[in-house]
Parts: C-alpha cells; structure tokens; sequence
C-alpha cells in the first residue's frame, strides 16, 4: 500500500466515523448520557478536536500571567502549539508558536520573558506583534519577511481572562455578549493587579467529556469532597431545583451587602446550553472563601472588595473552564484534551500583586482543598472512564434535578458538533 492509498484510506476512515459520529449524536436521548465511542474512540476524539477545539474560543490564561511587556505563556491546544505575549503597546496576542522557516517551536519555556522571538532552531527573530525582523542573509535578497510572519490566532481579552480560536473565522454572536458582562462582572477585582500565585497540572485518564460532566453537577459532592463541602453550598445558582428556602434567605442576605458595595451577582447565561454562565453565590455562613477552615487565604483583598464575604461567583465557559472568583483570591481551571482518554487539568490561584509569600499567604493552605478535590475527581474519572470502556456499558439516564447542568453542557455539546459536521 502506498502513501496515497493509506491517505485515502485515513480520509475515508474519518468520514465513516463522521457519519457515526453524527448518528449517535442525532439519535442520542437528549436525558441520557453519551454512547461508548463518544467517550473512547480515537477517531471521534479527532472530530472532537477539529470541531470543537481547533473551531470554538478557548479559555487558556489571565492577562496578568503576561504583566509586561514581552513576557508570554505557552498552551498546548492538541498538536497546535501556541503563545501568548503582551506587546509593547500592552496588547495581548496570541500566535502559533511555530516558526514560519521549517515549523520548529520558537518558545520551548511554558513561560518567560523576551524581547524579541527567536527561533532556537536557525535564530529566525520576530517582534512581539508576530512580524519578521531577522532571517539572515542566507535566504537570498528575493526573500520578503514580510511574507513570513508568525500566524496569529485568533485572541480576546475580558476582565482578565484570555481566550483564543484557532478558527479561521471565528465566532462571534453570544460570546461578545458574554465578553462584555464578564468584564462588568470582573471589574471589582482589578485582574491586572493580582499575580499567579500557585499552578498544578493533573493528568486524568478519562475522556476530556467526562471531566466537564464530573464538574457540572454536585450529585457525587458529599459522598467525595469533604474538604470543598466545608466551605461550598451544593447548590447550582439561585434557579437551582432543589435549593431550600434558608438557602435562597441566606443568598438574599448576602446580596443586600453585596450592592451596597456595587458587587455584580445577577445570575447571567449566554449561548445553548448555558455555554457561557456567570452567577455570584454565597458559601456557608460564616466562611469567607475556599479554604480547609472557610477564613482568609490571603491578607490582601482583590481590587476594591472590602467584603471578605462575597462568596464564589462562578463562571463557566464551554468546552473548558470553569472558575471561583473570591474576596482574597481566585481560581481558574482550563481543560484541555490529550487523548481520547486523557485530560490536561490546569489549576491556577491568583493573589494581589502586593502580597508577599509566607507573610500575606500560605501556598499550602491556599491550595489545600482544590488539591484534594482535584484529586478525588481524578479518581472518579477514571473510574467512571474504565467503567464506560466495558461491553456492558450504555447510556444511562441523567437526574433532571441534581444533573441538569450535564444535561445541559451535552446540549451543547451535540449542537455544536451536528453544526460542524453539517457545515463540511
């Protein structure tokens, strides 16, 4: 066989898991979960890949990763690798981090500082907006850098959070309308002002699908997370259908305060299945934020907060993120895929700029209860994961009161996929 008839063979393949791929999506029961090959088949996480995450906007960072000018962080998105970098004029760009000579990455540090790219390979060298400024005499006075910049990647900054797509063209619509509410919602914690202060990344060997549906739903919480249920009410936002009354009078208690301080907490969704959330909830009363005892986690507050008890406000975006914005500090956690049955989980935890390590905070008391939840979802994961690779497995049916938010991410999920493939 040659190399014409294995391409054709390859072409022909990811057609036929296409068809499958649409068909079990097209058929599914929409209060079901999905079926095996959705899960596990390296072909479908292929599609998952070309549709969803090389097509969608992605979250991959915070503006205040890259503080000046010339500091950049690296993100794995699949097999695209890709930089993030302030500018001089303090722009945030985000570009393939492939060098536009013979492909090699130039940015080989996960993050760091420079002030110009240089390619290690051949020492090609571009500014920080991507254009070519050195490629040596050796290319020949024909050569025109100008025809060989990086190739930028899609990129938009809101509140802080950096999100890029690795589209063509990419989409627009409800995600503007999510942009602008983020940056209202975020403006309270000045993100430009904090730093990062702690980063852990945890390889689970599940499908990235199962990660998303273990974090959209608190069925399993009491049973498994002791640590977060010390802080966290189980309860999804103020239209959960199962939050009791003295939930929803702790809630209005809480948000009386919150708007004498001009704090932003109406719940607010954009897209299907509320691909994109923000809400602003309580934790229990009498706890500040996430930590192992509910108090302080960093002596510094964030940007004008004086209220240490302004709760989680939570926000979510479709495929791969979620986050708890608190008083002191804040999480984020990104979700990128590696296999059909292995996830990359990114935690990250920010602090005001000006606190100082072991005076103002304790890394360990900081990332005490997300390490051990982390960790406790790992393991459910990959149970969840193992279970679903066996021939007896098949669907089975979602609570409507205690996993209507998996309901809801499938939704989306199937949506955007049927969209693609139909698209083709």
């Amino acid at each position: 066989m040659n190399q014409n008839d294995l391409l054709n063979l390859r072409h022909a393949t990811l057609k036929e898991a296409r068809d499958e791929m649409s068909n079990l999506l097209s058929s599914r029961a929409a209060n079901h979960s999905l079926d095996a090959p959705l899960y596990n088949d390296p072909h479908m996480f292929r599609i998952d890949m070309e549709e969803v995450f090389q097509k969608e906007w992605l979250f991959v960072g915070m503006t205040s990763e890259a503080p000046k000018r010339g500091d950049y962080f690296t993100v794995e998105i699949g097999q695209n690798p890709v930089l993030v970098i302030r500018d001089a004029d303090g722009s945030i760009n985000a570009f393939h981090n492939t060098c536009r000579h013979r492909g090699s990455r130039i940015c080989t540090e996960h993050r760091g500082k420079v002030a110009n790219l240089v390619c290690p390979y051949h020492q090609w060298t571009y500014d920080l907006k991507g254009n070519l400024l050195f490629a040596g005499t050796e290319m020949g006075d024909s050569f025109d850098k100008q025809k060989h910049g990086l190739k930028r990647a899609h990129c938009k900054t809101a509140g802080g959070f950096v999100f890029v797509c690795l589209a063509d063209d990419a989409p627009e619509g409800d995600f503007d309308d999510f942009l602008h509410t983020l940056e209202e919602y975020m403006e309270p914690y000045d993100v430009e002002n904090t730093k990062l202060a702690i980063e852990s990344n945890m390889y689970e060997r599940a499908n990235w699908k199962l990660v998303l549906e273990n974090n959209r739903e608190c069925y399993h919480c009491a049973a498994n997370h002791p640590e977060l249920l010390n802080t966290l009410l189980e309860w999804d936002d103020t239209q959960d259908p199962r939050a009791p009354q003295d939930f929803l009078d702790h809630y209005q208690a809480q948000s009386d305060k919150w708007d004498e301080e001009n704090i932003p907490h109406q719940h607010k969704s954009f897209g299907p299945g509320l691909r994109n959330r923000i809400v602003r909830m309580p934790l229990k009363k009498g706890t500040k934020v996430m930590t192992i005892d509910g108090g302080h986690g960093c002596n510094k507050m964030l940007g004008r907060v004086k209220n240490a008890e302004l709760g989680s406000m939570r926000i979510l975006h479709l495929p791969n993120s979620w986050n708890h914005m608190q008083s002191d500090h804040f999480i984020v956690f990104r979700v990128l895929p590696i296999s059909a049955q292995e996830t990359l989980v990114t935690t990250k935890w920010f602090v005001h700029k000006d606190a100082v390590e072991g005076v103002d905070y304790d890394p360990e008391r900081l990332r005490k209860v997300w390490d051990a939840t982390n960790e406790q979802d790992r393991v459910l994961g990959e149970q969840n994961q193992l279970g679903i690779n066996s021939i007896a497995y098949q669907p089975g049916p979602y609570s409507e009161t205690y996993e209507f938010g998996v309901v809801n991410f499938l939704e989306w999920y199937t949506d955007t996929i049927l969209k693609h493939i139909k698209d083709k």
